[in-house]
Order: C-alpha cells, then structure tokens, then sequence
C-alpha cells in the first residue's frame, strides 16, 4: 500500500477500462495503484474470452459508431483516441496477432483471452504499476482519502487522483456487483438504476392448457389485432428444443415509442425463453417495452429467403398422404425447432389453416414479458450518466474522481463494441486524469 498522501494515482477496478487506464497514466510517467475486489485480475475479460475473444469489429468508423445509439455522441470522442483500428495495434504490440472473421469481428489469432491479458500484465508490472487485489473498496474517509477492506483489515490510501472503473451489475461473481452505487450517491453523484443489457428474455408462449378464448386472441395477435396469451415454454417444446439455435431466421419488432428493428441472425431457446446475438442486438429495445407496455412482442421470420407468396404457394401444395410435418419439410425445410416453435404456438386449427400457417412462418409473433435477471446479462445499462461528468469524464461532484467502463450509463451490442469503448473510455479517463494534475501542478486547480 502506498504512504497515505502521495503523487500516485490510484485506479479502482481492474478490469479491461481500469487496466487501460493504468496502462495510459504509467506511459506518461504516473505513478499507479490499482484495487481490485477480486484475487486476480480481469476476471470477466477471462470469461468473455472462453469462447473466443470478441476484441472489436472491423467495420467502417461512422457504422462502428452507430452501435451505441443514444449514447454515440458522447462514445464518438472515446473511439476517435482509441477505435478498433487502435485496439488491434494495441494487440499487436503485445505480440498478439489479430484477424478479422466471415462476421466482422475481430479475435486474436489464438482465439483466447488468457495470453493477452499475461502479456498486458507483465508489460504494466513492468511499468511499475502496482496491484492491489482482494481490496474492496467502501468509499471515502473525509473529502478524499480511499478506505478499502481488506484481508488484513481496514486500509486506506490517498491519491492525488482516482479512476473509477468499477463495472456494471452484471456477473457479480466476477466482481461487477454494483456495490458501488450507493457510495457515489451519498456523495452528490446521480445515479440510474442498473439495467440488464445484452440479455435474454421470458417468453408468454401459448398456456399447455390454452382455452379456446386464448387461441382466438392468438390468431388475432398472429394477424396484428391484438395480445398474445401469456404462459411460457410447455415442458414438451422445453424438454426438446431448450438450448437449440433458430438459425439462418430474422426478427422484426416496432416499438410504441417509433423504435424499430430488423436483422438476420441466430439465437437459442431457452428453458424460459429466448437468448443469443439476434436477441442481445434487439434487447435494449425490448427491455424498454417492456418497461413501458408489460410486454413486446417481436415478430420471427423462419424463412427469410423465401418470399410470403413463395412460402404461401408451399404450404397450399397437396400434400396427399403425407403428414403436415414431412410436408413443411419437404417444400420448405422447416423442421427441428422452427417446426417445434410452429406446433408450440399454434393450435391444430392454425396449423391446419395455409394462409395463417404462411403468415406465421414468415412473422411469428412472440411475445417476451421479463428480461432475464441483472447478474444474468452480458452488461448492463444505466449507471453513472454522462452528464454528471465533464468532457475528461471527471465527476462535476467530486473533482479529481474519473470514471469509465459499464458503470457509465451507456450499452452497446455484442461483436466488441462493448470492450472496445471500455478500453477507449479508461484511454479517455487517464488522459482526463493527467490533464487535472497538470493543471494542478500549475496552481490551475
């Protein structure tokens, strides 16, 4: 632990943002602490990495930038210091080799996380920067000094400035917790309510013990006049296709607030529900309907290459003494779980019906009711919002204080946006840092 006033920095979290941060500040000759809850370092970063480490997209800057939505305007100034073109340097000169893969998306050569992050550590070792772990920190005693628990009691620190890097609420095992909020509010920092981002959903489904009423009000949700039923998965559709990917589909879905969106892709059904990148891109939309409505309902195209004409043209072709099934599968390859998903949803008269059955192979209604729980989601949204920083993402309530990472109120989809703004947002914190101390040095402060 460093002597209790000194020039160092501290950097609290030690995650992708805070080892970015850390990185910048030792570059410029800063003397660096980092604190981390956790016993080693980069704990998510690690797990985001066991199937493939997703480090940024390939696309062009101004459709790279898109991805964050409302938040764009204020990411933009983070990406411009360090895009995706900065992170694959980044990597590079750690020895790591990148590539770009048939998505657009950005791996190392190895395809792991694990080689990247040894490297990173041992060139920030190196720097000198120092690491502080199984130190949780509980805030502040007086205007600025750091109190942390730690295995051997109580510990303390003061900085000469502090980076924040803390993470969103999601994973808390892996040390995004959330703990952090109520310590910034009780010193005059807003804070928005965590939110699941990236997330899967609850399904209604159709009720196993539907009522003739119910189905009635499908049919009219299937040809737009109104409700789904509620109910879920039944423990048949669960029993075969939990798990299973829709693949090679594409889903629409209209907001009532004038939101829209569309896009091909893939996701998995669930025990509960549905999960996967279609849904994780469409999720911040459904999870503000639900907000705002109790459901939304999306609409799931199973045969995106085929034309409503073609598919109706299919689906009324004798079939003589086949049964329904081999017939969908035969003229239309459907079978597997978008037949399963087809015989979940609609009753006997639907099925039985070419028109409906066309209309709802091509646009599915279905209906979500709950995203899944906060510690569930890939990230969260919500958190520290940008206007309660300056443009260096210093904290207008605590001067010398910074944040960055997923504890800021922003989201992104998956497909390495979200840890190429994380990284981008502790380049732009340390730079925040080392210009406050700067101008302190010159009595500017």
């Amino acid at each position: 632990m460093p002597d209790s006033v000194s020039s160092f920095v501290a950097v609290i979290g030690a995650g992708p943002a805070g080892l970015m941060a850390a990185e910048q500040l030792s570059a410029a000759g800063q003397a660096v602490h980092v604190y981390d809850a956790m016993p080693s370092v980069g704990r998510k970063f690690l797990l985001a990495g066991r199937g493939g480490l997703n480090l940024t997209h390939s696309e062009p800057p101004a459709l790279f930038a898109s991805r964050y939505g409302a938040r764009q305007a204020g990411i933009a100034p983070w990406l411009a210091r360090f895009g995706a073109d900065a992170v694959r340097a980044w990597a590079e000169g750690l020895g790591v080799g990148t590539f770009v893969g048939t998505s657009g998306r950005v791996f190392p050569t190895d395809m792991k996380a694990a080689p990247l992050l040894r490297a990173w550590l041992h060139r920030l070792r190196a720097a000198g920067v120092q690491f502080h772990m199984r130190h949780r920190w509980r805030g502040w005693q007086g205007e600025d000094t750091l109190v942390f628990d730690t295995p051997a009691g109580e510990a303390t620190a003061q900085p000469a400035a502090t980076v924040l890097a803390l993470g969103g609420g999601s994973w808390a095992r892996l040390g995004s917790d959330g703990a952090w909020v109520p310590l910034l509010e009780a010193r005059g920092v807003p804070v928005l309510p965590l939110q699941p981002a990236n997330c899967g959903f609850d399904v209604a489904g159709r009720s196993p013990g539907a009522s003739a009423e119910s189905r009635r009000d499908f049919l009219k949700e299937l040809l737009g006049r109104g409700p789904a039923p509620a109910g879920g998965w039944t423990p048949h559709f669960v029993e075969r296709f939990a798990g299973q990917p829709f693949k090679s589909v594409a889903i629409t879905f209209a907001g009532s607030d004038g939101r829209s969106f569309a896009r091909r892709g893939e996701f998995v059904a669930t025990a509960t529900g549905v999960e996967g990148s279609l849904v994780y891109a469409a999720s911040a939309l459904l999870r503000d309907e639900i907000a705002a409505q109790g459901a939304a309902t999306f609409h799931l195209d199973l045969l995106p290459d085929r034309t409503p004409e073609r598919v109706l043209a299919e689906v009324r072709h004798p079939r003589g003494a086949r049964s329904l099934s081999s017939h969908l599968k035969s003229r239309l390859g459907l079978d597997g779980i978008k037949a399963g998903v087809l015989h979940e949803l609609l009753d006997k008269d639907a099925m039985a019906n070419p028109e409906v059955l066309a209309a709802a192979i091509k646009a599915l209604p279905i209906t979500v009711t709950a995203p899944r729980p906060l510690d569930e989601a890939i990230s969260t949204a919500g958190g520290v919002p940008f206007e309660a920083l300056d443009a260096h993402l210093m904290l207008a309530a605590l001067p010398g204080v910074f944040c960055a990472g997923e504890m800021l109120d922003w989201e992104a989809p998956t497909g390495g946006y979200l840890l190429t703004a994380c990284m981008a947002s502790g380049v732009a914190a340390a730079q925040g840092a080392l210009a406050f101390l700067g101008k302190r040095a010159l009595g500017k402060t």
